[in-house]
């Protein structure tokens, strides 16, 4: 078994929202990237007696999207992308941990967007620990993983004269997390 990381304490930590992101990047047109991210986020790390022993539940609302383009994330709310009406979520709850060093690991879980559940594997990075202007003890992570929007049932395909795609179908999910101890 692995230590934590060096400052994580075992126990629960929750998601700060207000200083904390879920962005995603998709290729625009083949050659330009749109970068868009949630604005309601949540979660917990119950950080165990190992970092193998430890898991992660978290949470998006999908009506809280932004792209900086209102008419954009109307489009991404339908059923052409997310399907918010019917499936007002995303989540992700961790299966495994596998650590590559003292400060990286593999996050390896389920993520559920429209109803469809894939394992993703998150490259993840432990930022440290501190203690806030509050009083409060604070971890950081980052994460980072790459799925195909179509295993998720996104099937939305827009093909431009050049033979481009208007949306990729790879999309980059980029996680930067302050974690406070409950």
């Amino acid at each position: 078994m692995t230590a934590l990381p060096q400052g994580l304490t075992a126990g629960t930590w929750t998601i700060d929202p207000v200083h904390s992101e879920f962005t995603f990047t998709a290729r625009h047109a083949g050659v330009s990237k749109v970068r868009g991210h949630f604005e309601e986020i949540s979660g917990t790390v119950e950080a165990g007696g190992s970092l193998e022993d430890s898991s992660v539940s978290a949470e998006a609302v999908v009506a809280s999207i932004s792209t900086r383009n209102e008419q954009r994330d109307g489009h991404l709310k339908t059923s052409d992308f997310f399907a918010a009406d019917q499936f007002p979520t995303l989540n992700f709850t961790s299966t495994a941990v596998k650590p590559k060093s003292d400060s990286e690991f593999d996050l390896v879980g389920d993520l559920t967007m429209r109803g469809v559940t894939r394992e993703v594997v998150f490259a993840t990075e432990f930022g440290g620990v501190a203690t806030d202007p509050n009083g409060n003890q604070v971890a950081g992570l980052s994460a980072e993983a790459t799925v195909n929007r179509k295993d998720f049932g996104m099937e939305f395909d827009a093909v431009l004269g050049g033979g481009e795609l208007l949306v990729s179908d790879k999309v980059r999910i980029g996680l930067e997390l302050e974690l406070v101890r409950a």
